[in-house]
């Protein structure tokens, strides 16, 4: 398992970490297991969010214990310093530690900078100063913005998109990373569910020594097979790439990550799976998106306006009305039995 440096931080991770998202939907006994297991299969930085409900608790309740020997960021979606603040002091408390390795400011749509007028940065700065954060990170969607934010030089940490599925500017924010001494943590490694391969998901990453995935992990069965890797590393070989590489061309970039930044519509419609619906029964083969439910749901595409407004949200720029509708059209060929799954 290759270990690497996240950038000006310091921090020394396996290149296989641990995204406390999905815990959120644990209970807290299941979740405190898997966090558990995980440490003790040799994971040492997770990564959570004041937005993920109880995640932080859960993480601290299972690793208080072995605060020294594991890295903590969160992130916080504050909007002015009072509630940042807050939002801190709530995190401490609940991750039971009297600091965060990472403070990220998180999924921004615009650079934060001292003397900006949001007095955001200047408070990021001082509880540095204070000791209650270890270095200063940041997370985007929007690639215009992750590229401003790196080169600005203010931050030590970048949370960005990344998978095999990635196209050519994402690999260059990664290499501009690596130039600047900005660590690069890896979200959503499997495309949003789309990618169903671990073994190529991970290995695309090893090709990379600045970057650090966070698996998002919510089963011990995921767990197991990320720790699998820990202990025989499968290799990025000619096999993998070709893999890959077919898989990439079947997706192109045109498809939706189902982050759900596009939400919510005004006319009800589940925009963030109504989008990728054909793409998510093929990828993962499940009788649920075809049962009364997602009938229904699907159903509602139909009143779409085509009024825009989820064309402007979506941070990979997706004429997302037109990926709903060709959506539609074929989710309908496959209930009439006209398209074979």
């Amino acid at each position: 398992m290759k270990e690497i440096v996240l950038g000006s931080t310091g921090i020394k991770s396996p290149q296989n970490a641990f995204g406390a998202l999905p815990v959120q939907r644990d209970d807290f006994e299941t979740a405190a297991k898997i966090l558990r297991a995980a440490y003790d299969g040799g994971m040492t930085f997770f990564d959570t969010a004041r937005a993920y409900s109880d995640s932080e608790e859960k993480i601290g309740i299972a690793l208080s214990d072995v605060r020294d020997k594991i890295h903590i960021a969160t992130k916080t979606m504050a909007k002015t310093p009072d509630e940042m603040k807050k939002q801190l002091e709530t995190s401490l408390k609940n991750l039971k530690t009297d600091y965060v390795d990472i403070y990220q400011f998180h999924c921004v749509d615009q650079c934060y900078k001292p003397g900006d007028g949001t007095g955001m940065y200047e408070t990021i700065e001082d509880f540095k100063r204070q000791g209650l954060i270890k270095h200063i990170g940041i997370t985007a969607h929007k690639i215009g913005i992750a590229e401003e934010c790196v080169k600005s030089g203010l931050y030590e940490t970048m949370q960005f998109p990344f998978s095999y599925l990635s196209g050519q500017r994402e690999i260059d924010l990664v290499n501009l990373c690596k130039e600047k001494n900005v660590g690069f943590i890896a979200m959503k490694g499997l495309a949003g569910g789309l990618i169903t391969n671990s073994k190529a998901a991970y290995t695309f990453m090893t090709q990379y020594d600045n970057v650090l995935p966070i698996w998002g992990i919510q089963k011990m069965s995921e767990l197991d097979e990320w720790l699998s890797f820990m202990k025989d590393s499968p290799v990025f070989d000619e096999e993998m790439k070709n893999f890959i590489e077919k898989d990439k061309k079947e997706f192109g970039l045109e498809f939706c990550r189902g982050c759900g930044y596009c939400m919510p519509c005004p006319k009800g419609i589940i925009i963030n799976q109504g989008a990728r619906m054909i793409q998510m029964i093929r990828r993962a083969p499940s009788s649920n998106w075809l049962n009364d439910y997602w009938q229904t749901e699907m159903k509602r595409i139909a009143d779409c306006t085509g009024c825009g407004t989820c064309k402007k949200r979506c941070p990979y720029g997706l004429d997302i009305p037109v990926l709903l509708k060709k959506n539609l059209e074929d989710y309908q060929n496959i209930l009439s039995g006209k398209t074979k799954v």
